[in-house]
């Protein structure tokens, strides 16, 4: 468990940071005239995404849809398509229904605080917290991988945790405390940006960091080694898919709305929803990828039309080359078409 020595020194905690991080923040766009909206969009994309791959998205995005309601208005089809390889999906699904009831909520009635906010899709605690502490200078803590890695290391917490979900429950109280009331906000974000920027998963810069002096895993020599979280076990599944020609286009399959994942996007179809063995052949193209905890490998198989079934499964459509480029992919479909199409 986290040691509770840092909470007697939050004051001197916080000013060390807030100084830091004022001198120190990266210019980001998100900082740049802030929003609620520009804060929500950027909270989204970056679950789960670095900071460099969501820059070009978020500029995109805020050309294409400015505020609540434009993104509001869009179809699902034009929100899958502008998200198109930045990946989890479901985080635009829920940031477009967001914006649909954010835009309905009459001026001046839209809640301030984290715990309002957590009724709205999408946003868990950790979203709830910086969206509001950064918009509405409400005083709750985030907790994430970012905040445990410093914590942990600064109170040199040895203990194992099941992962990092796990660690932020024991560091909730903590991270409370330490917040900077006068500048929930900023101190949230500098938070983060040490994690960022200093103290790394592997190699931490300690000596550029502003808190070192409350750091006891840097006096002990044993910062980089922690936290302390299981090794995440992985689970290898191989799929194979066909690509198959026609004079009627590229045979695709539409992920339907009731999957569990990537619903409304489009990708080569499984070989076994068209009841075609594998090929003992070499496949045309092998790709490997990680979801969450699977690793996947992605054998496509040339297959001539003659293959199909008389009539396609549902969900199957064909589309002309010059159709796809505007259909909504995920990022690896979408680079193994046009490799495909350029062999």
């Amino acid at each position: 468990m986290p040691s509770n020595s840092l909470a007697s020194q939050a004051k001197s905690f916080r000013s060390s940071l807030i100084d830091w991080y004022d001198a120190n923040a990266r210019d980001l766009p998100w900082r740049n005239a802030p929003s609620t909206y520009k804060t929500v969009v950027s909270e989204f994309m970056l679950q789960q995404t670095q900071v460099k791959t969501v820059l070009p998205y978020f500029a995109a995005w805020l050309e294409k849809y400015p505020d609540f309601k434009t993104l509001a208005d869009a179809s699902e089809e034009e929100i899958l398509k502008s998200w198109e390889g930045l990946g989890y999906y479901s985080r635009a699904r829920n940031l477009h229904k967001l914006a649909k009831e954010v835009s309905a909520i009459p001026a001046g009635e839209l809640p301030t605080d984290a715990k309002s906010w957590l009724r709205f899709p999408g946003v868990g605690p950790y979203a709830a917290a910086a969206i509001c502490s950064i918009s509405f200078s409400d005083p709750s803590a985030v907790v994430d991988g970012n905040v445990v890695r410093i914590l942990s290391r600064i109170t040199a917490d040895e203990s194992d945790y099941k992962n990092s979900t796990d660690a932020a429950k024991a560091y909730r109280e903590l991270v409370q405390t330490l917040l900077n009331p006068a500048h929930p906000g900023d101190h949230n974000q500098a938070m983060m940006e040490l994690g960022a920027t200093v103290c790394h998963k592997q190699s931490p810069t300690c000596l550029l960091c502003p808190v070192r002096v409350h750091c006891q895993g840097y006096t002990k020599g044993i910062a980089e080694t922690l936290p302390r979280l299981a090794k995440t076990k992985f689970e290898e599944v191989t799929v194979n898919r066909a690509w198959i020609q026609s004079p009627q286009g590229i045979l695709l399959h539409k992920i339907p709305a009731n999957a569990k994942r990537m619903k409304g996007l489009h990708e080569l179809p499984d070989l076994a929803a068209l009841s075609i063995p594998v090929p003992k052949t070499k496949p045309h193209l092998t790709r490997k990828r990680g979801i969450t905890k699977y690793r996947i490998t992605e054998r496509i198989h040339t297959i001539t039309p003659q293959a199909l079934p008389s009539s396609l499964p549902p969900d199957h459509i064909w589309a002309k080359p010059s159709e796809i480029p505007k259909l909504p992919f995920s990022g690896p479909h979408r680079r193994w078409i046009t490799e495909l199409l350029s062999t």
